[in-house]
């Protein structure tokens, strides 16, 4: 979809934004052979939160740059395919997975069930555990040349949830400090050689790789919270590949180097459901009446986003299909000029614009409505403890597992380890747990969308839009990966002309 310039940026505020990049990619290190395949000089959006762990969001960095892999991939509709295992069979609450011959870790380690079961280890007792074990108990043994994976419960998404970057497979090297590095421990077709913090990575093209030579050189990122400057990277050459470009930036980009994909993204207000205003159902219900989500996607997404009937978008078709009105439990009571506080953050562009959005409107229902907004890496320690009335949050809703129950569960069960409204209910939870333990196909999908209502009739989170990514590929990138899911970005088949 193409929408005609709505909004122009001065050449000095586009200049200013392209200095902040000056200097970023010229010296970015370049430790491979230039005549032998290009560097790609990729330019992202949030810098790592947690050191590259692969136990935290950063996991999918990892993947995005095709440096850390797991068990198994997903294919386009989400079905478990293949990746360092080859094979797998169920026997119960036991999974049995086949890992690949010939893989080697980058640090010239071999991969083998050993090395699985440490990496599956690792992430099973951590504290907190990744996203993708909320709710489950999960044990991992080596029986020669394969894994055994056994879960306390049955659990039919078992491979879907292996897929995860948060459960990537990395060498011995990478567990041996307080924190998890993975510099050098990965398996895939780019060597994390370099991790500058918070300012920049680099990776070398792995020779050895077991699925084959990478195309290009090497990976060159750099981490440009700042939205217009990201897109000024790509208007000026400074960058080859750009994550997540803003919606205000599209319209004045050449369109022939902006892709928009439809995602599994919802743009969610989490209400706070255990203290201040929001602990009254009745006011959960008039800040869900008062919004107008329509108002917006027209007026900050610039009509690039589709309004939320749900929790689940577009992304998913099946969802639209299954989903049935909401029987909400509680009417709309009077604000009477209850103070709330929403949070949100910088890092996407249109997040503070949308906190302003919804300040207007909410006020104008009866509320007293304070602003926090700050980068993300600031805030989510607050969020999470549940210091804010509200927050607003892009969240991806089958970033995961491909399956969007583990996120329902994650956020919205009463010990789900992202449940920024803080809420439990127990005919949720029932619902919640339904939806994980349903066999994959027809009948899980009806469960999730029962799940999803019994959520949306608490009003513990107001669904607003549905996000569509723009990402930017300059003139002469070739095979850029654009993935919905935000698994994959530089393949082993992407390069620069």
């Amino acid at each position: 979809m193409r929408l005609p310039a709505r909004r122009l940026f001065p050449v000095t505020a586009v200049t200013a934004a392209s200095a902040l990049l000056t200097g970023c990619f010229a010296g970015a290190e370049s430790a491979g052979d230039p005549a032998d395949g290009k560097r790609i000089r990729v330019a992202m959006m949030q810098p790592p939160r947690s050191g590259l762990s692969p136990l935290s969001d950063d996991a999918f960095k990892l993947s995005r740059w095709s440096t850390a892999e797991t068990l198994v991939k997903l294919d386009a509709d989400g079905d478990a395919r293949p990746a360092l295992a080859t094979e797998w069979q169920q026997s119960g609450r036991t999974w049995s997975f086949e890992i690949r011959d010939g893989v080697t870790f980058h640090d010239g380690t071999k991969l083998d069930a050993d090395a699985v079961v440490r990496s599956l280890t690792k992430a099973a007792t951590a504290s907190p555990k990744p996203r993708i074990l909320d709710g489950v108990e999960l044990t991992a043994k080596a029986a020669g040349d394969r894994v055994t994976v056994t879960t306390a419960n049955e659990d039919p998404l078992v491979p879907q949830r292996l897929s995860s970057p948060q459960l990537s497979i990395l060498a011995a090297k990478a567990y041996r400090g307080k924190t998890v590095n993975p510099v050098g421990a990965g398996t895939g077709p780019f060597e994390l050689v370099k991790a500058d913090g918070t300012a920049s990575a680099t990776l070398d093209r792995y020779d050895a790789y077991w699925g084959g030579r990478a195309e290009a050189a090497g990976i060159d990122v750099t981490f440009v919270p700042d939205g217009t400057a990201r897109a000024a990277a790509l208007r000026s050459g400074e960058a080859d590949i750009v994550e997540a470009i803003p919606v205000s930036q599209a319209a004045v980009l050449d369109q022939d180097l902006i892709t928009e994909v439809p995602m599994p993204r919802t743009n969610t207000l989490y209400l706070n459901t255990a203290r201040g205003a929001f602990k009254d159902a009745s006011l959960r219900a008039a800040a869900r009446e008062a919004i107008d989500a329509e108002a917006i996607v027209k007026g900050v997404y610039e009509g690039r986003a589709d309004v939320a009937e749900g929790l689940l978008g577009p992304a998913l078709p099946w969802a639209a299909e299954l989903r049935e009105p909401v029987a909400r439990d509680a009417g709309a009571g009077r604000p009477g000029g209850a103070a709330i506080t929403i949070g949100t953050y910088t890092d996407r562009a249109e997040m503070p614009e949308v906190a302003a959005t919804l300040q207007q409107q909410l006020q104008k229902a009866g509320f007293k409505v304070r602003l926090d907004v700050r980068e993300y890496t600031n805030i989510e320690a607050d969020a999470l403890a549940g210091r804010f009335d509200a927050f607003v949050l892009s969240r991806a809703t089958v970033l995961d597992s491909g399956d969007p129950a583990a996120y329902l569960y994650s956020d919205f069960a009463s010990d789900g380890t992202f449940n920024l409204s803080r809420f439990a209910d127990k005919g949720v939870d029932k619902a919640l747990r339904k939806a994980a333990d349903t066999e994959v196909g027809d009948a899980r999908r009806k469960a999730v969308i029962e799940a999803e209502a019994a959520v949306l009739a608490k009003d513990a989170a107001v669904p607003m839009l549905h996000e569509r990514v723009i990402q930017g590929d300059a003139e002469g990138v070739v095979n850029a990966a654009h993935d919905p899911r935000e698994r994959e970005l530089v393949t082993a088949r992407t390069y620069v002309k």
